[in-house]
């Protein structure tokens, strides 16, 4: 019989994360029965490789965000949050003892499902950095659930984490890194980018409504930057959803709307343009001299790779001042965050202004190269965690077969 794997995450991230875990994993290992609960959102990543799901699934309005504002909780519990927690704990507790091992992604929410569903678990807390304040802040309830003897290993986002985690006595932590960053590589998608000139990317997130409105703000963004600097291309990596809707977006913004292609005109001419696509992250990411970043785990990506990183804070629910405040303190020098408030037409900018200076510091570009490295390197995160799970579920059996 094939080994059975449930894995359990409480965000689109942290969806993100285990499907590249679950790739890797059926790369080097192709029997592996493999199934998910994703408890935030539908679990896109999951249904994009075709990993069954196996809990109910509800989207939030606050998407998961909570944390940077308590009242955004209200608003999930009168959209079903307690009933659809219930019904997904039920669903776990049923499947979970037909499988060999539990892989939990997320913070305390995704490891309480993954000990409450009383198999031995691994636990990747890819949201928790001890960057952000210089160590970790472990809740009692997470610490406890962490140090249960259920859980096998404790994967880290980053290495700092790790070794922060074994100061506070976790002997089982270990560095397991960004797991999208193994298959962050061009796939030859055709940009339609003029030579020699610099190329700015949008990355408006990936939650509906929230990207919509973010990319607007970031639509005035370029328009500033095109008037300083005619130079610059712009180029958008936009979900399928947002694709669909630029006809609204640009009507809203101001802008026009042609196959894919934004134009901003004035007086009869065309002041900037931003071609925009659904199917082209990695080519966009790899090629772009800078980030105009709205995101989460997308800017994380970009950094890693050695982008700067400009951002300017949106209404939410993600990404607010707050959110864009944290990121400054984990990617360090790679990013820069104008303005504390959703951006006004002053914060637009200041921000255009940076932006076209700082694409031209060699310097600072270089900089950006060597600190994406020392904060999320080395890669291969993926498939160093899938040799993890899979010698896990040998010593399982091991152990199993010498009780028997």
């Amino acid at each position: 019989m094939p080994h059975k794997l449930l894995f359990i995450s409480n965000g689109h991230g942290e969806d993100n994360h285990s499907s590249h875990i679950i790739r890797s994993l059926r790369e080097l290992s192709p029997e592996l029965d493999i199934a998910a609960a994703p408890i935030v959102g539908q679990g896109h990543a999951y249904r994009n490789i075709n990993v069954p799901i196996v809990a109910p699934t509800l989207t939030l309005p606050s998407g998961g965000f909570t944390y940077t504002n308590r009242l955004r909780l209200i608003n999930d519990i009168r959209a079903g949050l307690l009933t659809s927690t219930w019904r997904q704990l039920q669903a776990i507790r049923r499947y979970a003892p037909q499988c060999d091992l539990v892989f939990a992604t997320g913070d305390v929410v995704g490891q309480c499902f993954a000990y409450l569903s009383g198999r031995p678990f691994i636990s990747f807390t890819s949201p928790l950095s001890a960057i952000y304040e210089g160590t970790l802040n472990i809740d009692i309830v997470l610490r406890a659930v962490l140090k249960s003897s259920r859980c096998l290993i404790l994967f880290s986002r980053d290495a700092y984490t790790a070794k922060d985690y074994q100061k506070q006595g976790f002997a089982k932590a270990q560095f397991g890194g960004i797991p999208s960053l193994d298959r962050l590589k061009p796939k030859g998608k055709d940009l339609q980018l003029a030579p020699h000139r610099p190329m700015m990317a949008l990355l408006p997130g990936s939650r509906i409504p929230e990207a919509m409105r973010n990319l607007k703000l970031l639509l005035g963004l370029v328009v500033e930057i095109a008037t300083l600097n005619p130079q610059v291309q712009f180029r958008a990596a936009l979900v399928s959803d947002v694709m669909a809707d630029l006809d609204t977006v640009a009507t809203e913004a101001g802008w026009h709307h042609d196959h894919g292609t934004l134009t901003y005109p004035v007086n009869g001419e065309t002041l900037a343009s931003v071609i925009c696509f659904s199917d082209a992250f990695n080519d966009i990411v790899c090629q772009t001299t800078l980030v105009l970043g709205m995101a989460g785990l997308a800017v994380d990506q970009a950094m890693a790779i050695g982008k700067p990183i400009l951002q300017i804070p949106g209404a939410g629910p993600q990404f607010t001042y707050a959110f864009a405040e944290a990121q400054d303190r984990l990617l360090g020098l790679s990013v820069k965050t104008i303005g504390t408030e959703p951006a006004t037409p002053a914060i637009l900018k200041e921000a255009a202004q940076y932006a076209v200076d700082i694409i031209q510091d060699e310097a600072y570009l270089q900089a950006c190269i060597a600190n994406g490295q020392d904060r999320f390197g080395p890669f291969g995160a993926s498939y160093r965690i899938a040799h993890v799970v899979l010698d896990t579920l040998r010593q399982l059996e091991s152990k199993a077969a010498s009780n028997s």
